[in-house]
Parts: C-alpha cells; sequence; structure tokens
C-alpha cells in the first residue's frame, strides 16, 4: 500500500489532525481553523489520544462531487492501513455527524458555502476583509451555516453572528432565549480568537437595536418573520434496538447474514475470525465490527459493505456508519452487549490501547522531574513538546500586567487572570503561544485588561504569537505541561483586589484529579466532607494537620501531585489517610461527616457517564446528548438534564425549565431506560432541582461550584467580548 506523505506525521502527537481534499490530494488545515468546513469539499480528520489510540473520520460536504468522497474513502482507507488497522473509523455526513466527532468543536462546527472547485481557500487568518453571516443553531452541539448576506436569511427565533472582518457582531432575535446567546457567544468569541487571532472588536446587539454598520451592509431592514421550530432534531431520548449479521466475503459480493434479530446481544456472538453489522438503521446508525483475524479484504471492505448495506437497507443517506476494530469499540457500540467485558479492563481514563502494528503502549509511571526529559512520558501525560521552552507569567493587577515570581508558576487564583508566554523552537525558528487564563471568579475589569494586555503583548511582539483564550476548567493538556511536571494549583480567591492578596481559610481543600490527557489539576473547593469523590485524590489543611485522603479508585499519579500540593501548602509531613480508615480529627476538620460521591463506575470507565438536555424549545420534548466531555456550564438553567452513570439516573431540574419539561421529562427518562438495547431495566432514577444538588450528582463534575448560578453565565461570556 502506498502511503501519502501527509501521514509521516499522523497520530505522532495526542490531538486532532485535520486535512483537506483538493484536487485528489490531501492537504492539512489549520490548527486555529479546525472546525470550518466547506459545504462543497470533503475532509480527513484524525484524533490520537495519549495512550496512543485512534479515531478516523470521514467527512463529506452536502455539496462535495462523487469523485471528491471517493478520494476521501481510499485516503481513510490507507491511513487506517498505515496505522495498522486499528483505528475506529467514522463515515460524518454534513448536519448529521457523530457525538464523537460534534465533541472535538466544543464552541461549534462552521459550515462555509463554496468548495476547492470552486477556488475557496481556507479562510486566511487576520483576513480583515470579510464579508459574511453566520446562522446559529443548536444547542448542545453548536452549528453555525453561512448563509447569504440578506435580511431574508434572518429570523426571531434565532442568533446570528454578521461578520464583518473588523467588527463581528452577534444579532440575537427578540424570540431567542439565554442559553441559545450563550452558544452563539462561543461561536463568536471563537471567530475572533482563532480567524482574526484576537484582533477583531465582538459586539452584541439586540433586534431592533442595530447600528448603522450594520444596516450599510445588508440594507434597510424589512420585518423579521419568526422562528421555527427545528425540525431537523431527532428524538435521540434512546439507542432503538438492533439487529446483528454476519458478513461473508465482502470483497465479492457481499452477503449478510442474521445473527440475531434483535439486541441485547451476547459478546461471544461476536467470532474473532468474522466481520459483522450491528444494524441500528431506525435510529441512523450502522456498527462494522471488524474481527483481529478476518481476512484482510473482508476488512478493508468495511466501509463499502457498510454502504451497500445502507442502500438495501433504503435507510436515509445521511445514517453513520462507525468501523470498530475487536478492542477498539466505542460506548455506543457496547451498549447493546448484556455482557460486554473489556480485555485489560482500564482502571482509569486514557489507558486504552490499540491494535495492530502499533503494539500495546507499556504505561510509563508519572514522575515530575522526569517528565520534560522523557518524550514517551511526555506524549502519554498529554505534552505536545517536551515542555523545555521558556515560560513566563503574569497576573493582571489593577489594569496591568505584573510577572508572578517563577517560583510560584503553576499556582493561579480563581479570583484572577493571568497572562502565560510560553516561547519555544521549531523548525530553527522562535515559536511564541500567549495563553489569557481566566479566573471563574474575576471581575469584569480584570476580564477586560487582560484581553487588552494580551492584544499589546501580542502586538509587543510583531503580532506573530497564537493566542490562546483559557476559562479556569477548560485548560488544555499543554498548558497543564508547562509547569515541569507540577501540577496545575486553582486557589479559591484573589490577589489583586483592594488590600491586596484576599485571606487565606484556616482550612483548605484541594481536590486533585487526572484528566484523560493524563494531566493533573488541583483545585480548591470549600472545606467540606461533601466535596470528597471515591475516585480521587484530596489535601486537607487545617490550621494544625495536613491530611492526604486517598479515595479508593485514585490513582498512582494523582497521589504523587498530592505530595506536591501538600509540600507547596507548608504545615509539615502531611498524614495519609486511606477512605475508609479516617481518623476523628480528619472528619472534625471538615465539619463533620457527610455523604458525598462513592460510586465506583468512574473508575472503570468502560461506560462513561453520558448527559442529555431535555429541551421543548423546538416545539416538541426531545432529549439531546451533549457531546465531548462535559462540565457545570453544560446544564442548561432553562432546561431538564438527564445524566446516566449507568447504575442510577439523575434528573436535574434548572430554575427556568418551562412545565412541560418538569412534567414530561420523567417519562422521557423512563423511555430511555426501558429501551437501553442491553437491557438495563428498573434502574434508580432520582430527581434534584437546580441549587439543591447532592454530592452523589456534584461529584460526576469535577471541582463543582455551588456559587456558579449566583451571576449570569451571560453576564460572564459577555465580559469576554
Amino acid at each position: 500500500m502506498v502511503f501519502h506523505k501527509e501521514f509521516q506525521t499522523a497520530g505522532k502527537e495526542p490531538g486532532l489532525q485535520v486535512w483537506r481534499v483538493e484536487k485528489m490530494d490531501l492537504k492539512p488545515v489549520l490548527k486555529q481553523l479546525h472546525g470550518n468546513f466547506f459545504t462543497g469539499d470533503c475532509y480527513v480528520l484524525l484524533y490520537t489520544t495519549a495512550a496512543p489510540s485512534y479515531y478516523i473520520h470521514m467527512w463529506l460536504g452536502s455539496e462535495s462531487s462523487q469523485d471528491e468522497k471517493g478520494a476521501a474513502a481510499i485516503f481513510t482507507t490507507q491511513l487506517d492501513d498505515f496505522l495498522g488497522g486499528g483505528p475506529v473509523q467514522f463515515r460524518e455526513v454534513q448536519n448529521n455527524e457523530s457525538l464523537t466527532f460534534l465533541g472535538y468543536f466544543k464552541s461549534g462546527i462552521k459550515y462555509k458555502q463554496g468548495g476547492v472547485a470552486s477556488g475557496f481557500q481556507h479562510v486566511v487568518t487576520n483576513d480583515m476583509n470579510v464579508k459574511r453571516l453566520l446562522h446559529i443553531k443548536g444547542r448542545r452541539a453548536i452549528r453555525a451555516t453561512e448563509v447569504d448576506m440578506s435580511w431574508s436569511s434572518f429570523n426571531r427565533g434565532d442568533c446570528f453572528i454578521i461578520d464583518l472582518g473588523k467588527d463581528i457582531f452577534q444579532w440575537c432575535g427578540s424570540e431567542c432565549n439565554s442559553f441559545e446567546r450563550l452558544k452563539a457567544s462561543q461561536v463568536a468569541i471563537d471567530v475572533r480568537d482563532n480567524e482574526r487571532n484576537g484582533r477583531a472588536t465582538l459586539l452584541m446587539i439586540e433586534e431592533g437595536g442595530e447600528p448603522q454598520a450594520v444596516i450599510d451592509a445588508l440594507g434597510p431592514k424589512p420585518n423579521i418573520p419568526a422562528g421555527s421550530p427545528d425540525d431537523e432534531s431527532v428524538d435521540r431520548s434512546n439507542q432503538k434496538k438492533g439487529a446483528l449479521y454476519m458478513i461473508s466475503d465482502a470483497a465479492g459480493s457481499m452477503k449478510a447474514s442474521v445473527v440475531a434479530q434483535t439486541s441485547p446481544f451476547k459478546q461471544e456472538m461476536l467470532s474473532p475470525s468474522e466481520c459483522y453489522i450491528l444494524d441500528n438503521g431506525v435510529d441512523s446508525k450502522i456498527f462494522i465490527w471488524k474481527g483481529p483475524s478476518a481476512n484482510t479484504a473482508e476488512r478493508n471492505a468495511a466501509m463499502k459493505a457498510a454502504e451497500q448495506f445502507i442502500k438495501e437497507k433504503k435507510y436515509p443517506r445521511h445514517t453513520q456508519v462507525q468501523v470498530l476494530p475487536g478492542g477498539g469499540e466505542t460506548t455506543l457500540f457496547k451498549q447493546f452487549f448484556c455482557n460486554w467485558k473489556d480485555k485489560d479492563q482500564t482502571t482509569g481514563p486514557g489507558q486504552a490501547y490499540s491494535l495492530g502494528r502499533i503494539a500495546r503502549v507499556v504505561q510509563v509511571p508519572f514522575d515530575s522531574s522526569g517528565l520534560h526529559t522523557n518524550k514517551t512520558m511526555a506524549a502519554q501525560h498529554g505534552m505536545v513538546d517536551d515542555g523545555s521552552g521558556k515560560v513566563q507569567v503574569w497576573r493582571v493587577e489593577d489594569g496591568d500586567q505584573v510577572p508572578v515570581d517563577p517560583s510560584s508558576y503553576g499556582q493561579f487564583y480563581g479570583g484572577d487572570c493571568y497572562l502565560v508566554l510560553y516561547s519555544y523552537r521549531l523548525g530553527g525558528r522562535e515559536q511564541h503561544i500567549i495563553y489569557t487564563w481566566q479566573g471563574l471568579k474575576c471581575t469584569q475589569d480584570e476580564l477586560a485588561a487582560s484581553a487588552f494586555l494580551t492584544v499589546r503583548l501580542d502586538d509587543s511582539m510583531g503580532g506573530s504569537p497564537v493566542q490562546v483564550r483559557v476559562t479556569q476548567g477548560q485548560e488544555p493538556a499543554h498548558l497543564m505541561s508547562l509547569f515541569k511536571g507540577k501540577p496545575m494549583v486553582i486557589s479559591l480567591g484573589g490577589t489583586s483586589r483592594k488590600g491586596g492578596q484576599s485571606r487565606v481559610g484556616s482550612t483548605r481543600l484541594f481536590h486533585i484529579r487526572q484528566s484523560s490527557t493524563r494531566a493533573t489539576r488541583a483545585v480548591e473547593v470549600e472545606p467540606s466532607a461533601a466535596f470528597l469523590n471515591t475516585n480521587d485524590v484530596f489535601v486537607l489543611k487545617s490550621s494544625n494537620t495536613v491530611f492526604l485522603w486517598r479515595g479508593v479508585g485514585a490513582t498512582e499519579e494523582e497521589l504523587a501531585a498530592a505530595q506536591y500540593v501538600t509540600s507547596f501548602l507548608g504545615g509539615g509531613s502531611a498524614t495519609e489517610v486511606s477512605e475508609g480508615k479516617e481518623p476523628a480529627g480528619f472528619w472534625s476538620a471538615l465539619g463533620g461527616k457527610k455523604e458525598y460521591q462513592t460510586s465506583r463506575s468512574l473508575q472503570k470507565m468502560v461506560k462513561p457517564p453520558r448527559l442529555f438536555g431535555c429541551s421543548n424549545k423546538t416545539g416538541r420534548l426531545i432529549a439531546e446528548e451533549v457531546p465531548g466531555d462535559f462540565n457545570q456550564s453544560d446544564l442548561a438553567t432553562d432546561d431538564v438534564m438527564l445524566l446516566d452513570t449507568w447504575d442510577q439516573i439523575f434528573l436535574w431540574i434548572g430554575n427556568e425549565a418551562n412545565e412541560v419539561e418538569r412534567t414530561g421529562s420523567a417519562k422521557i427518562a423512563k423511555d430511555y431506560v426501558d429501551s437501553d438495547p442491553s437491557g438495563r431495566r428498573g434502574i434508580a432514577i432520582t430527581t434534584i432541582k437546580q441549587g439543591m444538588e447532592p454530592p452523589t450528582f456534584t461529584g460526576w463534575f469535577q471541582a463543582w461550584d455551588p456559587k456558579l448560578w449566583e451571576t449570569d453565565p451571560l453576564e460572564r461570556i459577555r465580559a469576554r467580548f
């Protein structure tokens, strides 16, 4: 098999790589333009985890040609072969992408008109001569579609982005709600930060309050029609039943014979020497499972077999296809089996392994002193480079940037904003990244100052740095890796307050958790036993002692990070406490025993927790899954949310949820469980109200903030404009 020269860099580092099919060739897409797709083109994407394991996606634009689709399929097969046949493959059709795919683009997907054939190039960053209109749809998975630059494209129920290059206007229809505005703001910020390198002005405008610049661009404003319900939203509240077929002679005339008519299936039905189709076409999903010892021709023809199957069954053209190697099964696939067991079941996130030529990767233990010299360790722990570049950190104080003492690099306060400048050499040239880190409790003035200071620093360096705006809790692995193996520590309080440093409490509790990229955060939470979590490590410092509490499901890396936190807190050596063997002094320092998160499902991660929003904003009550890793801000206060932790279902009722959502969501939860293809039945369904969450719920979210909703989330994001 001949391999494309682009594959030389494929899968070498954790993260996302994107290529566009151009004139039957493959061209890389710049990182800051990831999430932008031309509707006339096809793309190949590769996502590499730290383990490493691989996910390949073939994305087909709605106006792409047959030739381009064919070329994308060939490149996808070549890339799969190059990576040893171990990747999971997805076929993605515009507007019907998988949740795995949508999870890569938290600030939304942007569909742009045109394509290679029409001479369109991917937008040049810093291009100030842009004139386009983006229509924002979706509450969980956000899609921004380029539409005609005309008032006729508008409606009162949605948000639009009027992009005039130097100025970007977020237009909000009179009927759109605050959560939609919040999601549209994420897209607008993404356009400014990535496509304009932070050099455009963002303005939020309401219907009826359009400034002259918008009238000049669009002409006199007519009456705007009302919004229409989103008919394309499919009820994804449950994955309906599936059927299982065995494929024979996939290379010649494919024949599919029935193995089982309805799920749940048993794992032993899958023979390692065969390939199978799991048909969930009623829910627009088809899975192909490739046995590890099936013949090569059958394995390589898997995607073709799926497309033929879709035609024969007369399923819609946009039916999603996933091709899975034995050992690389996704959660969605496994849920059709009542007894699925993984080989070498993992004990924590990020320890998946891939098959084929790439042998299982031996985990290199965490060692903070050696992290920047050992390349294998660096890759496994989620570092883009070896972290040996130069780091400078400033804190925003009184509208200016004040250097932070290098001895406390990696230590942040949630009430402050910081600039982190990282300089490194690549291909003989010096490169720079400016991370603007914004704490969740910083003031409006500090947010504005941090944005201004970032642009000033960028200008002083000739406009060459890459700018990355980071909100506390959303730190990329590379930023967390800059502190030479030490965990990133985020303390309560702030330093740029009137009267200087805010006072530190006499009792402090730090929550230490490793992410799936193997980078570690230590976040200070309120000193209460309700914040403990059986899957993690906590450091408790009281006036006279330091405890290091180790949950049953905690990892060695989390323990090593906790030891660093104890040294940074001072107060002598720590008393190590195992969960279940706590001395009385431990509980009294926390103000007494309380109920906390004790489910060990998090530890296995074979069935990760899933979050759904139950909303009737489209005109009927539907449940929609939140793509990618979810966090507390994904809980929409005007909806009911369903959290599935496998052995328990939670219904979370937002304060602004309407009556239909409140009363109808219990039925959605029941239907969701009853129609589960794995045959789950009789699971406890717990209903809780916003602001009254028990620790069994909050423990699924890292560093839960009970005061998050005291300020309007929309006001918080507007401060970033």
